[in-house]
């Protein structure tokens, strides 16, 4: 009998705008440091291991390219991905709407009314900069039933909280309801 630690794999896409953060959030989380210099972002993958109700898993996190509505999403990232994490710069309102364009996207291509995802306002050192407020976050995030969580890369605040919760996320959807709420059992 083997002792291994029961060990699930899960693919995450972290998608948005150009220059929202999505790489230096990636890399804090897995290389624990900041990046400030910007290269547009080809498309890279990252993997690390995250802890979850006792469980392993290996996370393979895709940093993709900076998107706008026309080179947005191919199909392999949505067929394979289990969670999405929608990342805007609370300093910028079109990322903000920009994540309404993605996500519409990832549910035309997938043909499913919902997806485990978590909407990432990063840059919250940029206060003095604001263009989307937390309550504009956290109405949308309510309005898609998805969890929201705002960032900095730059100070590290939040940014294992999104993979955390991102991950709580995909098990929960994962996971079928149980059948207590006044189901017909017939015997």
């Amino acid at each position: 009998m083997s002792s291994s630690v029961n060990q699930k794999a899960r693919r995450i896409a972290v998608l948005g705008s150009r220059a929202v953060g999505k790489s230096s959030l990636v890399i804090q989380f897995c290389e624990n440091h900041f990046v400030d210099s910007y290269y547009p972002t080809i498309e890279n993958t990252f993997t690390k291991t995250i802890k979850y109700r006792g469980n392993e898993y290996t996370v393979e996190i895709m940093d993709t390219a900076g998107q706008d509505e026309y080179s947005i999403l191919s199909s392999h990232h949505a067929s394979s991905v289990h969670g999405y994490v929608l990342v805007y710069s609370i300093a910028s309102r079109s990322s903000f709407d920009m994540i309404k364009i993605i996500r519409d996207k990832i549910l035309d291509y997938t043909g499913l009314e919902t997806v485990p995802c978590v909407i990432v306002g990063n840059k919250s050192d940029l206060n003095i900069q604001r263009q989307v407020s937390q309550q504009e976050g956290k109405d949308l995030a309510q309005q898609w039933g998805c969890p929201t969580v705002e960032t900095s890369a730059k100070h590290n605040e939040n940014v294992a909280k999104i993979f955390d919760i991102l991950i709580a996320t995909i098990e929960k959807a994962n996971t079928p309801p149980s059948e207590e709420k006044g189901a017909c059992v017939i015997s």
